[in-house]
């Protein structure tokens, strides 16, 4: 057990707020099992700390607890079993005094109380009532969660990715006066013997692949609708951020994009595919792959109809068929309580419902998900009245939308854009998978007038085809950027 933490130390984690091993009681709860409930869960996680005195907002309020109280406190303590020892004591700050009850990280796990089981998943404490839930804790418990498993040669001095750690401290709204340090150490991201832990690793570092070789995204595209034909193939590694940025970048350069413009105010970009739908699919794969498989990494594959965002581990047996959506466990519990706190992850089990919705919101077949073995989510790319061959995007055609890029490109031309050049930009703007020979028939012209028609727009930087021109897509430039 570590020493007792010092009042910077406590202030340090207050500014950090709650998490998935920091929990905050503005007073002790009438029902003391409360308690023992979130002590039992972190004994059963990485360890961590409760702090009473301080309030929802990370406001210090201060606590009284008469020796009474607290001896209650501790008898409540006692019955998690097997027994863990723990720490209850005060600190003086600012005048208020906060109790603290400090947990290590169990080595008897699981820890009980009252014969259930509690653990922590990202910043809430969840009991287990399934038999599957605790079979499935048990066989984390058994081989240790990855993310909390040590990664000796990391080097937190060396190979920590300080830009990207300075931008978490922002998005997480940590004081800067805290060292990077002090940070790490309030995030639990330390053994007792000083080795970092590879949850760490695979957030901060700044090549984690180099000490875990699958810690990487692969994103392929394919010709057809089959992987017969590869017509490119990236991998990005760094921190799991980076890597989901990567990835939605590389997918954006792919898809089918239009903007919508509402009054005078800027335009809205919209994905063929939801890029929500999207968001969700790669963070889920991000917070929830078996790290231990060895043999696969996390795959984007973009097909001519659909996406398949696929990631080592299926369903863990903790949830049900009738719970898959509504609940969340997550197999690497310290990285999703990372994602947690710069809110790439809303609310647990939320994001299955999010991607259906988002789909339906867009008139596009439901969603798949394939749980046996690797989790596969497939999103369709072209909805009923678009058929597969169209490439048309999805969501609303607004005439009024595309009269106001039309106003952007005609002032954004060097010279006067000439009838069916105007439609053909119009064609784009609806279809970005339009051909040459489908234009020379909308228009009633011949394929050599549309490709006249095409040179002058692409010598007044209006349109350009991407990807070459067997397999690519048209795309309108509305802005010199």
């Amino acid at each position: 057990m570590n020493n007792h933490l010092t009042s910077e130390a406590i202030q340090s984690i207050i500014h950090s707020g709650e998490g998935y091993n920091a929990e905050f009681k503005v007073c002790v709860p009438n029902k003391l099992k409360e308690l023992s409930e979130e002590i039992c869960a972190f004994a059963n996680a990485a360890g961590g700390v409760l702090l009473i005195g301080v309030d929802d907002e990370n406001k210090i309020c201060g606590a009284k607890i008469d020796n009474a109280r607290r001896s209650s406190i501790q008898n409540a303590l006692n019955e998690i079993n097997p027994h863990i020892p723990t720490q209850l004591y005060s600190v003086e700050i600012e005048g208020n005094t906060v109790w603290v009850i400090e947990v290590d990280s169990g080595t008897q796990k699981p820890y009980a109380l009252s014969g259930a089981i509690y653990v922590r998943q990202g910043p809430n404490t969840q009991k287990l009532t399934t038999v599957e839930q605790m079979r499935d804790f048990f066989q984390q418990s058994n081989r240790i969660y990855f993310d909390e498993a040590p990664c000796s040669k990391f080097d937190p001095q060396k190979d920590i990715d300080e830009n990207w750690f300075e931008a978490f401290r922002t998005e997480s709204g940590l004081s800067k006066t805290i060292s990077q340090e002090q940070i790490l150490y309030n995030l639990k991201l330390f053994l007792n013997d000083g080795s970092f832990k590879k949850g760490g690793v695979l957030f901060f570092g700044t090549a984690p692949e180099r000490f875990i070789e699958t810690a990487e995204v692969r994103c392929l595209a394919f010709e057809g609708t089959n992987k017969t034909q590869i017509i490119d193939d990236k991998s990005f590694g760094g921190p799991l951020l980076k890597q989901y940025e990567h990835a939605m970048q590389w997918l954006k350069s792919k898809l089918n994009i239009r903007y919508e413009i509402e009054g005078g105010g800027p335009r809205k970009e919209i994905w063929e595919i939801p890029e929500t739908a999207l968001k969700e699919a790669l963070i889920n794969a991000l917070c929830h792959r078996d790290y231990y498989d060895k043999g696969a990494r996390i795959t984007v594959e973009l097909f001519k109809d659909r996406i398949e965002i696929t990631n080592p581990g299926g369903l863990t047996s903790a949830i049900s068929p009738e719970d898959f959506g509504t609940k969340s466990h997550s197999r690497n519990p310290l990285v999703f309580g990372l994602f947690v706190r710069i809110r790439m992850v809303e609310q647990v089990g939320s994001g299955i419902g999010r991607i259906k919705d988002q789909m339906k919101a867009a008139k596009l077949p439901a969603p798949q998900f394939k749980t046996e073995g690797m989790f596969t989510v497939i999103l369709q790319r072209f909805g009923k009245s678009s058929g597969k061959s169209s490439g048309k995007s999805s969501g609303k055609s607004s005439s009024d939308s595309w009269a106001a890029v039309k106003q952007l490109l005609i002032e954004k031309a060097t010279s006067k854009i000439g009838k069916s050049s105007l439609k053909i930009l119009e064609m784009v703007y609806y279809n970005q998978y339009i051909t040459i020979p489908e234009m020379a028939k909308k228009l009633n012209i011949t394929e050599r007038g549309v490709e006249k028609n095409i040179q002058k727009l692409k010598e007044q930087k209006l349109l350009v085809r991407m990807e070459g021109e067997r397999s690519g897509y048209w795309k309108l430039i509305i802005h010199n950027s």
